[in-house]
């Protein structure tokens, strides 16, 4: 298993691999729900834990992405407030891309799974680029 010290860094992996691949990217909110109680809320403003709303995804070709600062100006541009980005890789079979649909259908699980507060087993991303390890 290949360690990642930043988002560049699965870019660079996934432009090496012998076939075609598309990166989903799935973008959350942290937030804390209005209900949540005392303790959750100390944590949460001392900067741990939270609740993840997924606000956006995309799927892009390793290609199309030149670097994380550039795909977090792009996101940034939506006017969507997002803390972290869950990415994955599909990859495509005898030199063509991964199938639209089931392409659409891994992006449906991942938002379904991290709104459902189960963020499974993608790679997590903070505004920086950096990997996050989440409890």
């Amino acid at each position: 298993m290949m360690m990642l010290s930043s988002f560049d860094d699965l870019l660079r992996a996934a432009r090496a691999q012998p076939e075609r691949q598309r990166l989903l990217l799935v973008f959350a909110a942290i937030g804390l729900s209005d209900d949540a109680p005392p303790e959750r809320r100390a944590a949460f403003e001392s900067g741990q834990g939270g609740e993840l709303t997924p606000v956006m995804c995309v799927d892009k070709s390793p290609g199309e992405l030149a670097d994380f600062a550039s795909l977090a100006a792009t996101a940034d541009s939506t006017g969507q407030d997002w803390g972290v980005v869950f990415v994955t890789a599909m990859s495509g079979q005898g030199g063509a891309d991964p199938d639209a649909t089931e392409v659409e259908s891994a992006l449906r699980r991942m938002i379904d799974a991290i709104g459902n507060g189960h963020p499974g087993p993608w790679a997590p991303f903070d505004r920086n680029g950096r990997p996050l390890r989440l409890a």
